[in-house]
Parts: C-alpha cells; structure tokens; sequence
C-alpha cells in the first residue's frame, strides 16, 4: 500500500478531534483538502475507513486498526526525533501523562522540577478519574500513567514508587477525635461518604472493610476529595482518603482518627502497556519520579 505520513496524520487528528473540519485544522490545511486527503487513504486501503452519523464520526474495525497503526507510526517518529536531538546534545520533545485525580496533589510538583532540569521537553497532562486513565491506558494514549490501583486485567509493566497511605478523616468535633487505638466496630452506627466506585481509594477501603467483617454506612457518594473534605467537616459522615489529599491546602476542621488498622497500606504506581518502548524523554521522567519520590514522602511524613 502506498500512504504517506501526512495521511496518517490527518488520520489521527480525525480520530483526536472526531470531525473532517477538525482534523482539518490541526493539521494546518483547508477541509476539501483534508477530506481528499482521507478519501484517497480509504481507496488504498480499499475499505471504508469511518462513517459519518449525524455529526459523529464513528470509525469502521478497518479505521480502528489504522488509528492504532498511526499512533505507533506517530510515537515511533517521536521517539526516532528525541534520539536524534540527544545525538546533537539536546533534550527535546513531548511527554504525554495521564493520572488519577488524587495524583495531582504531588505529579505536578514533580513535573516542575522536571521541567526546570529539561526545558526543551513539552508536557500534556491529563488528570481524570481511575476509570478515565485505565480507557487511554487500553488505548495507548499517553507515555506514563500514574495510579494506585493498576488494572489486574491489563498486561503492563508496573513500577511502585510512592506510598499512599489512606487515613480516615472525621470532623474535629467528633467524640473519638482524641481517643487512641479506636476498634473499626465502635464505628458500625456512623455514616460514611465515599469516592465514586472504581476509584482506587474506594477499592482499597472496601477490600480494608471485607478484610474486618465491616460494612460501612455509605451516605454519600462524592467524585472528589475536595467535595469530600468539605462534607466531613460539615458533619456529614467519616471517610477514607489518602494522606496526599491533606497535605495542602488543609481543610479547616478534619481530624484523622486513630483507628486501628489505619493507615490503610497503598502505593502509587508508574504503569505502561507491556511491550511498549518508552521514549526517551518518557524513560528520564521516570527515573525523575522514582529519584524525587522520597522528597515527596519524607514530606508527607513529616506534614502527617
């Protein structure tokens, strides 16, 4: 088959932007151009490549392994440019990472250093829920994903390198508040707020509860800590989230209850799909994150 790069290109911004017109102007040329462009890559490849419905462009099976074969096209010609700018004696090019939300009380802290250390290094941050990074993981979306609870059904390489102690938080004026080595079960009769299910916090707290033939009281369901932090220190109920969530920007008015069993033992991971070649921009940020991770946690500790 005879395609060019620009068509896969074009390609992959149709498939980025889910429209002719966008793909059109990502790629920087007009739509009749761009949908030549795609009519012609579909007569190479002699099947349909997408249809449009309403607005939506929805790929055939046939678009869907293109989309594929041009991300691995695109990242390899990205890959191939940043060995070429270190054989010159320059650090270049782009670094795509996805993280759960609670991530970002210390990702970005780590990518500012980074980024000082590597100027000539672009980053695209994508910061989602756990069930938003695992969909870009499956679709090999990003370099580096970052999470506390990696999917068991994905084959991926896995590198710990943070803890993520999950604590239980109350409102200062709870009666336990200054008691020690309070027992889960003195707990049965309180209400609890927990993170949306499939979030990694949740998942480690209920296997936590299983494990001590305790079930919770669940009053609400929050999607974020912030929304979290201010309904306990409302009064609304108790709930697990990581020690990360508390180090900035304290919520006035939580207490961390000593209960045994607490801290719940997590830890953050560095995960990408098994087989991929991580790009040399992507592999010096990874040994940045593991080489910085113990300022981070000696910082928790010492905040905690």
């Amino acid at each position: 088959m005879n395609i060019t790069f620009r068509q896969l290109q074009l390609f992959r911004a149709l498939v980025a932007t889910g429209s002719v017109s966008g793909a059109a102007r990502e790629a920087g040329v007009t739509q009749p151009t761009a949908s030549i462009h795609l009519r012609e890559l579909a007569e190479e490849i002699g099947l349909p490549l997408y249809e449009v419905i309403g607005r939506t462009v929805n790929l055939t099976e046939a678009g869907r392994e293109l989309a594929t074969t041009a991300r691995t096209v695109h990242d390899e010609w990205e890959t191939y440019g940043q060995k070429v700018a270190a054989l010159k004696g320059a650090e270049r090019g782009k670094l795509r990472v996805a993280l759960v939300s609670t991530a970002k009380y210390f990702v970005p802290r780590l990518l500012g250093t980074f980024c000082t250390a590597h100027p000539g290094v672009d980053v695209a941050l994508e910061v989602l829920n756990r069930d938003g990074v695992i969909d870009r993981l499956r679709q090999n979306l990003d370099d580096l994903y970052i999470m506390s609870r990696p999917p068991a059904n994905l084959s991926l390489e896995d590198r710990v390198f943070l803890p993520n102690p999950l604590v239980l938080i109350a409102p200062k004026s709870h009666a336990l508040a200054r008691r020690n080595r309070i027992d889960i079960r003195w707990l049965a009769e309180e209400r609890f707020i927990s993170r949306e299910e499939g979030s990694g916090t949740q998942l480690a707290a209920d296997a936590f509860f299983k494990s001590q033939r305790f079930r919770p009281k669940v009053r609400l369901v929050l999607g974020s800590n912030e929304a979290i932090k201010e309904a306990v220190a409302g009064g609304l109920g108790l709930a697990v989230i990581s020690s990360h969530a508390l180090r900035h920007a304290r919520t006035p008015g939580l207490t961390v209850l000593n209960v045994t069993g607490f801290p719940i033992a997590s830890q953050w991971h560095i995960v990408y799909p098994s087989g991929r070649r991580l790009s040399p921009v992507a592999k010096i940020f990874e040994t940045h994150l593991i080489k910085h991770s113990a300022d981070i946690a000696r910082m928790l500790t010492t905040t905690s």
